[in-house]
């Protein structure tokens, strides 16, 4: 291995630790926010902006409790597999003017199939923790993620296809294309339409990928004592925790990704290092945005589905409503 291959290969081992860390921060500051803002929303004045950092410190300090009937390997493999899955996402979506550090070396079908882990975990670690309660939200875990995998491939899979279109041999399944010509510049009318349906589509995935209301029915606290998660405690808990709140930013930043990938340096005829500053804040406040209508103003405004209720919203409802998003962009490529 050459000098300058070694090099690459630390900095790509610092860059992970960092990412790692940077995600980890930012995702419980947001988790703060969408907390607080949540309770304002409510007329109540809710916890911390830090309170997320403050039960992550104290859950890390509590007795790591292991069920007698559970599987010990599995139990507590879960949680450290929910939250590399998520952290691993990181690495390949960009934030604003940071480009993603494995950027070249994987595609939107990879994050697919990476965003699908969490929800496995949940309920593999689940089931293997010998609770009834815990079995019965691993089961609800798991055709919630039967239902919505359906809308969620479809929201992403149309924009490569259209992308693909409009310029044959690009890596249409790379974010770093699809930043590099957004989507609203490619299509006609009814193609813009269809468009607003699948960000539509992936706004009310995020819900369920976050488990919060009103698709935490695998947690449903009132109903199943904290469910999927009943049996966890201490660190297993707050990795779980640590793995959502990661998963937040995960969300929001795909969809900035694919939907709005826009800067404003250039706008501002500003150059250097002023501007990598000012793209950089202006990723943070379109995340802020995206976080409050995907996640905050969601569950304040809709009360908890029953199962029956969610796996038909998005089976039947949200997936016509993605592949309507998909046919008009056809028909609107028919007719430029």
């Amino acid at each position: 291995m050459s000098g300058s291959s070694i090099l690459i290969f630390i900095l790509k081992i610092f860059g992970t630790l960092l990412i790692a860390v940077l995600g980890i921060i930012i995702g419980l500051f947001y988790k703060g926010v969408d907390r607080k803002l949540a309770a304002m929303m409510q007329s109540r004045v809710g916890p911390p902006v830090r309170q997320p950092f403050l039960d992550f410190f104290k859950l890390m300090i509590k007795e790591n409790i292991v069920p007698e009937n559970a599987v010990p390997w599995i139990f507590n493999g879960a949680p450290v597999l929910a939250l590399v899955s998520n952290i691993t996402i990181l690495l390949y979506l960009p934030f604003g003017p940071i480009p993603a550090l494995f950027g070249n070396s994987g595609d939107l079908i990879l994050i697919v199939y990476l965003l699908a882990i969490p929800a496995i975990a949940l309920v593999t670690g689940g089931f293997s923790s010998g609770s009834t309660y815990a079995s019965i939200g691993a089961q609800r875990e798991m055709v919630l993620l039967m239902s919505y995998e359906l809308p969620l491939v479809t929201s992403i899979i149309v924009l490569g296809w259209r992308l693909n279109i409009a310029f044959p041999g690009l890596k249409v399944f790379s974010l770093a294309a699809l930043s590099a010509n957004p989507i609203w510049g490619l299509v006609g009318p009814l193609g813009f339409l269809g468009v607003l349906l699948l960000l539509f589509t992936l706004v009310l995935v995020t819900p369920a990928e976050l488990s919060i209301v009103p698709f935490d029915i695998p947690e449903a606290e009132t109903e199943l004592a904290g469910g999927v998660l009943v049996e966890y405690s201490g660190r297993n808990l707050a990795l779980f925790e640590l793995a959502n709140a990661v998963k937040m930013l995960v969300m929001g930043s795909l969809t900035i990704a694919l939907f709005f990938p826009y800067n404003i340096a250039h706008l501002l005829s500003l150059s250097g290092f002023l501007a990598y500053i000012i793209d950089l804040l202006f990723f943070f406040v379109k995340l802020f945005i995206v976080i409050f209508f995907e996640a905050t103003f969601i569950r304040v405004a809709v009360a908890r589905l029953k199962i029956n209720q969610a796996s038909a919203a998005y089976l039947f409802f949200l997936s016509t409503i993605g592949l309507t998003g998909l046919l008009l962009i056809a028909i609107d490529r028919l007719m430029i």
